[in-house]
């Protein structure tokens, strides 16, 4: 068995040699094409990318990059021999390429012949020991380019956010090396102090919770924030385990969401200092997070009761009605500030796709597109609007691109992607809370316990005693 897995995986390395292979022919065929219709030299080759990853089922960036690799390694005929025999897999043939990036194709093919992968010089290293040989090799055939190269990357500086496991996200800066480290040592230099007073949290703690301070000048981390926080009426006010979707992040437990509602989240963290972290009373947030449901109402849209902090912040929650169609989940119509125009319909979209359409692709959106476009009369509607990143948007624009919506019964909103050669792609949008994957039967929610009696008292004694304000 560890023998065949062994050729798997050099059939999988002698695969993604052949798919690079067709891809830098792809390309150019393209190119060749697009160049005898015309099209301006800037802008051949567009498009390319998009259906590579569409058909690697991919998202448009790895498709742009997958490319480049193929491009770059047929400059590598050393390093392209490793990946087919499979003494290099795919990621590592990347590292090769990536680390050789700022050189010319002379300089690139000099690296290449000095590496010859293809003899097993590195067969047994790792991703540490490849990018540490070719970047040597690099710098040694080179000099000057990789300097300019470290000298251009603070150009690069950028922070991102991507979800991990169990309701957290990774927050990560890629600075420079000197403003790194000086960010580092404050912060240590902080749960130093803390530690040093009695504080009784770990140090990485502090030294989160102080990065978090300092950016939001915040305790608590998102006041004033718009967190969207989609739920079903069940899973606020009855204790339902149906989970919520927050923008940005994906779905979460129904549980923390009460908690993000009621500002809470703070509750589950060590005491520190030998206290117990204080809890929010009553129904609040800390703030400006949006609540729905995700099938029926909830009385009229508004603001709930705000409630004091220990910090002595007033806290307000607001509640936005979602209205689902009872099969498919489709959302049909929420509640706006007024009739819809451009701003609530955007919010509507926004909402209903949660990422980038294109199939494969999640990023998040910037751009609202006209699956019709506008100029051939596409109209401004929640059926001809999807919700695209950027990139997505732009691709779509390329001449041979084309969509439509495709309308089906008790099916929630579907757009269908066609590209210049004739292949098609499905999108649909994705299920709100509250409801399930097409053929999938939901699990009955665990009858309530003591704890969400209790606290479904206490949402009906709060909604009696004060009044939802409707919005203007």
């Amino acid at each position: 068995m560890i023998d065949q897995m062994r050729e798997l995986e050099d059939v999988k390395s002698a695969a993604a040699a052949k798919q690079a292979r067709i891809a830098v022919a792809y390309d150019l065929a393209t190119r060749q094409e697009q160049a005898a219709a015309g099209v301006p030299a800037d802008e051949l080759g567009a498009g390319v990318g998009a259906e590579i990853a569409l058909a690697r089922r991919e998202s448009p960036s790895r498709g742009a990059r997958l490319l480049g690799l193929g491009k770059a390694l047929v400059e590598m005929p050393h390093t392209f021999a490793a990946l087919e025999s499979g003494q290099l897999n795919e990621w590592r043939a990347t590292l090769a390429v990536k680390e050789t990036a700022c050189l010319s194709v002379e300089d690139r093919t000099a690296v290449d012949e000095e590496i010859a992968a293809d003899t097993g010089t590195l067969a047994g290293c790792g991703d540490r020991a490849v990018i540490a040989a070719v970047r040597a090799a690099a710098y040694r055939r080179d000099p000057h380019s990789v300097a300019r190269r470290a000298s251009h990357a603070v150009n690069e500086r950028t922070v991102t956010l991507r979800p991990a496991p169990d309701t957290m996200t990774r927050l990560t800066a890629l600075l420079p090396v000197a403003q790194g480290v000086a960010v580092y040592a404050e912060l240590t230099r902080h749960a130093d102090a803390l530690k040093s007073s009695g504080d009784e949290r770990p140090k990485g703690n502090i030294m989160a919770d102080g990065l978090v301070e300092r950016v939001t000048r915040t305790p608590g981390g998102y006041t004033g924030i718009d967190l969207q926080l989609v739920m079903t009426d069940r899973t606020l006010f009855q204790g339902d385990s149906e989970p919520a979707r927050l923008a940005g992040y994906g779905i979460v437990p129904g549980e923390w969401a009460r908690k993000a509602i009621r500002g809470e989240l703070l509750a589950d963290a060590e005491p520190t200092g030998g206290e117990a972290t204080a809890q929010a009373a009553g129904l609040g947030s800390n703030g400006g997070v949006n609540g729905g449901t995700g099938d029926v109402g909830i009385g009229r849209s508004g603001r709930l009761p705000s409630v004091g902090t220990p910090e002595g912040r007033e806290l307000n929650v607001w509640l936005r009605r979602l209205y689902t169609a009872p099969t498919s989940g489709e959302l049909v119509r929420m509640d706006s500030r007024a009739r819809l125009f451009p701003a609530g319909l955007r919010r509507f979209v926004q909402v209903r796709d949660d990422t980038c359409r294109t199939p494969y692709c999640d990023a998040p959106i910037r751009h609202l597109d006209h699956i019709i476009s506008w100029h051939h009369d596409g109209p401004t509607t929640s059926t001809n609007g999807q919700g695209l990143c950027e990139t997505c948007n732009h691709t779509k624009e390329t001449p041979g691109w084309a969509a439509k919506t495709i309308t089906r019964q008790g099916q929630r909103h579907s757009v269908e992607t066609r590209t210049p050669t004739g292949h098609t792609y499905p999108s649909t949008a994705p299920p709100l809370p509250g409801t399930a994957f097409p053929g999938v039967v939901a699990v009955p929610a665990k009858k309530s316990s003591r704890r969400r009696r209790r606290l479904r008292r206490r949402m009906k004694a709060l909604k009696r005693a004060h009044k939802i304000r409707s919005w203007a």
